[in-house]
């Protein structure tokens, strides 16, 4: 480990109304240098370590399907590593998410470690909120990587404006979603982006809502290290599931709180 002492990320990092403007109208927004390099410095090596240490993925590559080939999905670190419960609940990433929102406060769903391996397979077309049983739109995912990465190596690509459409199709992470939500975008027109290059400790933020993917990682021995953050606006409440994916979400990151109950479990604290 760093002789680094963990880093303070209780300071905040001013959003400017140009960039709550553009977040809010195309659904997603890069800001650099949330994290500088010695903050992600140390933190790549908490979350490396942690991810190494609980990842149940045992299959080579080869043999799973086109979700097990996007990414290695560690969940919910900060439950077990005192480290990344420090990253995860860090004030600086909450007020960008209230301030991006619109909001006063934020509450924490959930964290999970998107670790993208060389070789790895093509992340398809969704929408995050398809699995959060919510009655808000005011949700925003932080993904960040720890590493300095580049548009081969798997970078996040988003449907701009495709926030404002809602729900779209009821389908999980697939083939299926890839393509029908890509027909989709071609029919509605949404510019579809991605940054060539993002340094780590820069991060994208997205709507639950914004529909996202990302090609696979053609480097030949380079992890795509990459740590993600979901922030919903406090008063949320929990709806009925729609799905077998959102009852799944409100038994394990709600706590199994009863529909109609604000999100306010032990799992997810108010961050700022």
């Amino acid at each position: 480990m760093s002789t680094i002492t963990s880093p303070d990320l209780t300071g905040f990092k001013v959003i400017s109304a140009e960039q709550r403007a553009v977040f809010q109208e195309n659904g997603h927004i890069l800001i650099p240098e949330v994290l500088d390099r010695n903050e992600v410095a140390y933190y790549r090596e908490v979350i490396n370590k942690a991810t190494s240490t609980f990842n149940t993925e045992k299959r080579k590559l080869e043999d799973r399907d086109t979700y097990g080939k996007a990414f290695l999905q560690i969940m919910n670190l900060w439950e077990v590593d005192e480290s990344v419960r420090n990253y995860t609940l860090a004030k600086r990433f909450g007020k960008i998410a209230a301030d991006l929102l619109g909001v006063e406060n934020v509450r924490l769903y959930h964290d999970q470690a998107l670790y993208k391996e060389p070789g790895g397979g093509f992340t398809p077309w969704h929408q995050d909120q398809y699995y959060w049983p919510l009655d808000t739109n005011n949700t925003v995912t932080m993904w960040m990587p720890l590493i300095d990465i580049t548009e081969e190596m798997g970078m996040l690509t988003f449907a701009s404006g495709s926030h404002k459409s809602g729900f779209v199709e009821n389908m999980a992470i697939s083939d299926e979603s890839e393509a029908t939500l890509e027909k989709f975008i071609k029919e509605k027109g949404f510019p579809v982006s991605r940054a060539k290059t993002m340094n780590a400790g820069d991060a994208t933020w997205h709507y639950g809502w914004t529909l996202h993917s990302a090609p696979g990682n053609k480097s030949n021995d380079t992890m795509r290290e990459v740590m993600t953050i979901i922030f919903v606006a406090d008063g949320a409440k929990i709806t009925e599931p729609g799905n077998e994916h959102q009852e799944a979400d409100r038994q394990r990151w709600m706590c199994g709180l009863p529909a109609g109950s604000l999100l306010n479990s032990e799992l997810n604290p108010l961050i700022v």
